[in-house]
């Protein structure tokens, strides 16, 4: 992440002479997960340099607060959240096919991004309603520990730019994300029917991915540099 964060950094003193930059506030609707939100104004988008008239290249950032996300390949399914809250980072990377009017412009953005989740948390209440479910017991109480890792993925999505005058554009951009970050879980988990003794089983869940799917919305403004 430290090499992500020095490579953004260095790209910044380009895009104030080559490339359209702007702060936006950004929204990700998680793939059965809870609604998360931007840490204003730790949302830096549209960082690059132009490849010609019609191609670009951006990078940025945004610092999320995360309220919940899914995992997968668990040995059960669930459509409520098994980790967060937490903060994560998200770095994106892609090409930009731009159609600019004099008012306007229509980007059609595609790439990959990375992404990391600090203070990473397991969502117990959901985590064991989900155990029960899969073994078909009345209670169930488990104990997870994890590693957690950087995540990677890929994202398509849209821009429209309208400006106001010649130095300062509003923005509304919707982005389809795939992604996923290793989190295996090693453990165990007690439970049982109300009419039977408890018993207690070890889990391995080396397999188990944080899912980082959904739909990111941003809204900003944006500030011409130099064409």
């Amino acid at each position: 992440m430290k090499n992500i964060l020095a490579t953004l950094l260095i790209m910044v003193p380009c895009a104030l002479s080559a490339q359209d930059f702007g702060l936006s506030f950004s929204y990700f609707l998680p793939r059965n997960g809870y609604f998360s939100t931007p840490i204003s104004p730790f949302s830096f988008r549209g960082v690059g340099v132009n490849l010609n008239k019609f191609l670009a290249l951006e990078t940025g950032g945004s610092l999320y607060r995360m309220s919940g996300l899914n995992m997968k390949d668990l040995p059960f399914e669930t459509k409520d959240p098994l980790v967060g809250p937490n903060f994560t980072i998200f770095v994106p990377a892609e090409l930009v096919v731009q159609l600019v009017g004099r008012r306007a412009q229509f980007d059609i953005k595609a790439g990959g991004f990375a992404f990391y989740g600090f203070d990473q948390k397991l969502n117990y209440g959901n985590l064991d309603r989900a155990i029960r479910q899969m073994e078909n017991w009345d209670v169930a109480n488990s104990g997870f520990t994890f590693s957690n890792s950087p995540g990677f993925g890929y994202h398509g999505g849209v821009e429209l730019l309208v400006y106001v005058n010649r130095q300062f554009g509003i923005s509304m951009e919707v982005n389809y994300l795939v992604g996923q970050s290793k989190l295996p879980l090693t453990g165990s988990y007690t439970g049982g029917t109300l009419t039977g003794p408890l018993e207690t089983r070890s889990a391995d869940y080396a397999d188990a991915k944080v899912d980082f799917t959904g739909l990111e919305i941003s809204l900003g403004v944006i500030m011409r540099g130099g064409r």
